[in-house]
């Protein structure tokens, strides 16, 4: 069983460590950080949710999209014929973080004080596997309830002018606002996802526009508010991990150093983070439904020292 959730402002836990750390909340060994909250009694109460049987790929394809934004190398697929015999194999040469993924605990450390997760440092990254995403894997994967605010479609209902693909900070009081308008309520452990409309909007644009966006040397993108109210609900929420349809959790460009989402639920609180999901068919799904909470499970590379992974994800409704 997880322990107790500390208050927000008991942090840092490890009072001579970094701004906003819960270190050695699990141990001062862990590499799970908030994945620990997935447990054999939030697994039994997420397979509730199995309610319609509707089982929904949350992944983009692998060699989307085909301009990566942050200089990332788009997929390159050989397929090896292994002539004179009619057999084939398959070698794939890809960033892990170009299309959806799950960004790991060794993906992004405390940028002053350069470290990672519980104390993890640089030299340990090349010469250990700590804090790899393969301890995910071993530990069964990022398997809980998942529950969608569809941002979007409560934005479109209320009017709200959106540009995806500019800088636009959605605060705490709209994802209330979604979660009183979808009825939606939270559990200990819950995954949260977040449909900006960030993805579509991306998708739709031409193979030029997409190079283009991607050349930015600022990528500008919409996302949550990077604050000292938004950390201290997704804290006290109990999430397990979060996780939405656009490049980054929080906005884009980068806003507060002081409350650095990447910085405080990666290297802070180890809670993985999301990016890059593509949740148009279940957000539709969810709105014909009217039911945002589903069963989720993602299944990572069992890469040893695993820096980030494609999610493989799949929703269950």
């Amino acid at each position: 069983m997880a322990p107790p959730i500390p208050s927000f402002s008991s942090l840092p836990l490890k009072k001579d460590g970094p701004r906003g750390n819960a270190w050695g909340l699990f141990g001062p060994t862990d590499e799970l950080g908030m994945l620990n909250r997935l447990t054999p009694s939030t697994t039994l109460a997420a397979a509730a949710e199995i309610v319609h049987g509707i089982r929904i790929s949350t992944d983009q394809a692998l060699d989307k999209p085909t301009a990566p934004c942050f200089n990332r190398q788009v997929l390159h697929q050989h397929i090896h014929h292994k002539s004179p015999r009619t057999i084939n194999d398959d070698i794939l040469t890809l960033n892990t973080q170009s299309s959806t993924q799950w960004d790991g605990f060794r993906h992004f450390g405390y940028q002053d004080h350069q470290v990672y997760f519980n104390g993890c440092k640089q030299d340990e990254i090349h010469n250990s596997t700590r804090n790899g995403i393969h301890v995910w894997a071993e530990n069964g994967g990022v398997v809980g309830r998942g529950v969608l605010l569809d941002y979007y479609a409560w934005a479109q209902a209320q009017k709200i002018l959106l540009s995806p693909l500019e800088m636009q900070v959605i605060p705490l009081s709209s994802l209330l606002a979604v979660a009183d308008y979808q009825k939606t309520t939270f559990q200990p452990g819950d995954i949260l996802f977040v449909r900006t409309g960030f993805l579509a909007a991306h998708s739709a644009l031409s193979p030029d526009a997409g190079l283009a966006y991607a050349a930015q040397a600022d990528v500008p993108s919409i996302g949550v508010e990077a604050c000292e109210e938004m950390l201290k609900w997704l804290w006290e929420s109990g999430f397990s991990a979060v996780a939405g349809d656009q490049p980054a959790f929080e906005a884009l460009p980068f806003q507060s150093k002081k409350f650095w989402l990447h910085e405080w639920l990666l290297a802070g609180w180890g809670m993985p983070i999301g990016e890059l999901f593509d949740l148009e068919q279940l957000a539709e799904e969810c709105g014909k439904l009217k039911k945002w909470s589903f069963f989720f499970s993602s299944m990572p590379l069992k890469v040893s020292g695993g820096v980030a992974s494609p999610s493989n994800g799949v929703a269950i409704l």
